[in-house]
């Protein structure tokens, strides 16, 4: 998918959906067109998103133009970080064990369960009297 030094990827996490594009540049983040520091307020996001570049060595070598929608902030920067590691892979392949090894290639497939009928929730049952 890559077009003129352009690498497209999608990550995904609960129901958060990025879809991110790389390219070489100074190590730039803009996530739906707002700053990396703007969008995730929260250090332990901004860690989180930034993890694939730190395991592979290559901070400040990419820009990154980050579409996300869907799930809260969590899910999204979860789904954002999916989306640089699968970007990344693309750009060199010889990545791909230190991002494995790290499990950020591998897509987060827990979501919440449904809630069940003659059921209060998933799982919670509605109060039982004996008497």
């Amino acid at each position: 998918m890559s077009t003129a030094g352009l690498i497209a990827a999608t990550g995904k996490r609960k129901n958060a959906v990025a879809r991110v594009q790389l390219k070489p540049g100074t190590g730039q983040i803009l996530i739906n067109d707002r700053t990396l520091e703007n969008y995730f307020p929260r250090e332990i996001h901004r860690i989180q998103i930034l993890q694939p570049f730190q395991v592979t060595s290559t901070t400040g070598k990419f820009n990154a133009a980050v579409n996300v929608q869907g799930g809260g902030e969590m899910g999204q920067a979860g789904a954002v970080r999916h989306g640089i590691a699968k970007a990344l892979l693309q750009t060199n392949a010889a990545l791909r064990e230190p991002l494995k090894k790290e499990g950020l290639l591998t897509r987060d497939s827990r979501v919440k369960e449904r809630k069940k009928y003659g059921q209060k929730g998933a799982r919670r049952r509605f109060q039982y009297s004996k008497r």
